[in-house]
């Protein structure tokens, strides 16, 4: 079973949009029995929020359910429990090696690190553009699963 762990600063956008639309894939593949797939955040500023409204809107329009979900932060437990921590962009990745010291395992890498344009996720916390986020988010979920069901 692969362990995944998605991280962005608040865990109420990007990272359980991650969570989620994963899940959806693994399922749609019936592969739900390889895969261990949560989120969290960097910061503990949304701690026990659900997820961001718009983000919610999101992936209801894609079908996709997230209720229950509701902000928690990354702990130095999860690096040892998860396989890969996998997160937005290069201040989460800043803030995440804060939180777990050393990554002498290699479990930390950016989600469009597994698409060929490679980048980051922005945030639609400050962009607004949840379709963009959404749109980075499935194509790096899906080269995520692609390279791992290799």
């Amino acid at each position: 079973m692969i362990k995944i762990l998605f991280v962005c600063h608040g865990n109420i956008c990007r990272s359980p949009m991650a969570e989620f639309v994963m899940k959806d894939i693994v399922q749609k593949h019936h592969r739900e029995r390889n895969f261990e797939i949560a989120s969290a955040a960097t910061s503990r500023e949304e701690l026990g929020n659900p997820v961001y409204p718009p983000a919610r809107r999101k992936l209801l329009e894609h079908g996709i359910r997230c209720d229950g979900k509701t902000a928690r932060q990354m702990t130095l437990e999860d690096y040892h429990y998860y396989d890969m921590i996998i997160l937005m962009d290069n201040n989460n990745m800043k803030n995440a090696k804060r939180i777990i010291t050393n990554d002498t395992d290699n479990k930390l890498s950016l989600l469009m690190s597994y698409t060929p344009e490679g980048g980051t996720v922005s945030d639609p916390w400050y962009t607004r553009d949840f379709d963009r986020a959404y749109t980075d988010i499935e194509k790096g979920c899906r080269a995520l699963f692609d390279y791992l069901c290799k």
